[in-house]
């Protein structure tokens, strides 16, 4: 984590990428496990050809941390003000899956001096799975 100065942030300012391994069954497993969400469309291949996908496939939320930890590596957790995705694409097994974020405005609010950020994964191919924003104190 870095010490990340107001004055020195400029709007278009980008958020060093975090690209992750490839999805693959065993993550998928262990954040089942983790969060408590053992939906069987992300876990059981039977159970996903039956809801008529090939496969089972990420669990957004699994996405959303992701995003979690690459606004984490850049300001401490308590400096997050504002955090929220929307999900626009599946996330399939095999995907890359590569976070990144840009300044989109700074502000003051409640005697803080704040960032706005917009924040998005994408898969190897460019294609976005989830969007959102965050605001971060500095």
């Amino acid at each position: 984590m870095n010490t990340i100065n107001f004055d020195s942030i400029q709007v278009g300012d980008t958020l060093p990428p975090l690209t992750l391994p490839a999805v693959n069954r065993a993550t998928l497993a262990l954040f089942a496990g983790a969060s408590g969400d053992h939906n069987p469309i992300h876990i059981d291949t039977d159970h996903a050809r039956r809801a008529g996908v090939p496969d089972v496939f990420a669990h957004g939320m699994l996405s959303m941390a992701w995003l979690g930890r690459l606004l984490t590596s850049w300001v401490g957790q308590r400096q997050l003000r504002a955090f929220g995705v929307r999900f626009v694409g599946i996330t399939q097994l095999g995907h890359v899956v590569t976070c990144t974020g840009k300044v989109t405005e700074k502000f003051e609010a409640e005697g803080e001096r704040h960032v706005r950020l917009e924040i998005q994964t994408v898969n190897q191919y460019g294609e976005p799975r989830v969007l959102g924003d965050a605001v971060v104190a500095l």
